[in-house]
């Protein structure tokens, strides 16, 4: 990839957590105001990037038809809307949904209060497997094959105390959350974050994605979120025989 793609890219990436000035986004990435303008506005010509009244710059209308069109094309998230939506009206926490999409996990919805705390997950963003209960609820139910290629790129980045810090050590959480058909992040990547989190698969056994119940600690402790664990894989299961 040529540096001025990547550069791109990520560009595209931070803007996707939320409107950047100018400033911000050039000491985002530790290069000169101009170098950072000409390609907002190469990104703005091509409409993948807003320049907005103030003169921050969002994500633009051409970047948002992509997405759209992209989830579009994945059953999940069609399937799925009504029910997550119902199991965050039962509990009030915020309900992620991910979805395995070849050897990328990704998170394809997302239902929160609006004026809750900002988590790290949004629609579209990949999951980190390793440090995720959506993540290693997916894993545990592939073949070490697959298992293997999602993992492929992982760096084992240890985010908290509590984050998995090696290969051999995931493996050995994801052979008990595979015998017992549930996950934790237990501030795992965020510290003040925990979730519980179940698989989703289709008629035929097969994994397609999971579903957590998330909450930030100093609302809801993981015991709290675990009260709730039947509604979540009875919602689960929903979803997997609506899927067909």
């Amino acid at each position: 990839m040529s540096q001025a793609v990547q550069r791109a890219t990520e560009i595209l990436d931070f803007l996707g957590e939320g409107p950047r000035s100018l400033s911000e986004t050039a000491k985002r990435f530790n290069v000169h105001r101009s170098t950072v303008l000409r390609q907002l506005q190469t990104l703005e010509e091509a409409g993948f990037v807003l320049r907005r009244g103030n003169g921050h710059y969002s994500i633009g209308p051409k970047m948002i038809s992509i997405a759209q069109q992209a989830l579009d094309g994945l059953d999940l998230p069609s399937v799925a809307h009504d029910e997550i939506r119902n199991l965050h009206a039962r509990t009030g926490n915020t309900v992620h949904l991910a979805q395995l999409v070849e050897s990328t996990v990704m998170y394809v919805d997302k239902v929160e209060e609006q004026n809750s705390v900002r988590m790290y997950s949004r629609i579209g963003k990949t999951v980190l497997p390793h440090c995720t209960g959506v993540g290693k609820a997916i894993l545990s139910q592939l073949s070490q094959a697959r298992r293997d290629a999602v993992l492929a790129n992982t760096e084992w980045t240890t985010f908290t105390p509590r984050t998995v810090a090696s290969r051999e050590a995931l493996d050995e959480q994801l052979a008990v959350i595979k015998t017992r058909g549930w996950g934790v992040d237990d501030g795992e990547f965020e510290d003040f974050v925990n979730c519980i989190a179940v698989p989703i698969t289709n008629s035929s056994a097969s994994i397609v994605g999971a579903i957590s119940l998330t909450a930030i600690k100093a609302v809801a402790t993981l015991d709290d979120l675990m009260a709730h664990l039947e509604d979540v894989r009875r919602t689960a299961q929903t979803i997997s025989r609506q899927l067909g």
